[in-house]
């Protein structure tokens, strides 16, 4: 299982690496890089063409302000692209948050909250699930840890206030 990770500066890092973290403790692998459309278009799109013809299965991008990296990688594949819209704008992530969900029709971009790059490898997953039955049934046991956490937690405040 392959997927791709593409930041427009090295300053989103820190908010992409939880998200390089879960799917690489899923087995995944990952490629990372740094590429903004803006400032290294050329080796934007050389990487996007490496990336559709060596067996990634998804792409997530990760922009602030503009965000314009998740629509032009969109534009130069047809892997499944997630958008995780960034803050650091005076507009704090609203502005990438609109840039990224209003892609043109034919040129879709998943998009997850600002910030949201757990989610966005969370979806990953869930896409490269489709092809990979191993992947299906980790997630669908991480579902159920999730749901017991859950019950406990809702036992806790029963216990608490009956």
């Amino acid at each position: 299982m392959k997927a791709a990770i593409i930041m427009g500066s090295t300053s989103d890092l820190s908010k992409v690496e939880p998200a390089i973290e879960l799917l690489k403790d899923k087995d995944v692998k990952v490629k990372v890089r740094c590429l903004s459309a803006h400032r290294a278009s050329r080796q934007l799109s050389e990487f996007i063409e490496e990336i559709n013809n060596d067996g990634t299965e998804v792409v997530i991008t990760a922009a602030g302000m503009a965000a314009a990296l998740p629509g032009v990688v969109a534009a130069q594949t047809v892997l499944p692209v997630i958008g995780v819209p960034l803050s650091g704008s005076v507009l704090d992530g609203q502005d990438a948050l609109f840039s990224i969900v209003q892609m043109p029709p034919g040129i879709p971009v998943a998009t997850v909250a600002i910030n949201g790059a757990k989610n966005a490898a969370w979806l990953a997953l869930e896409i490269m699930a489709v092809k990979h039955p191993e992947l299906h049934e980790v997630l669908l046991a991480e579902r159920k840890s999730m749901q017991e956490v859950a019950l406990i937690a809702n036992d806790e405040v029963k216990a608490k206030y009956e």
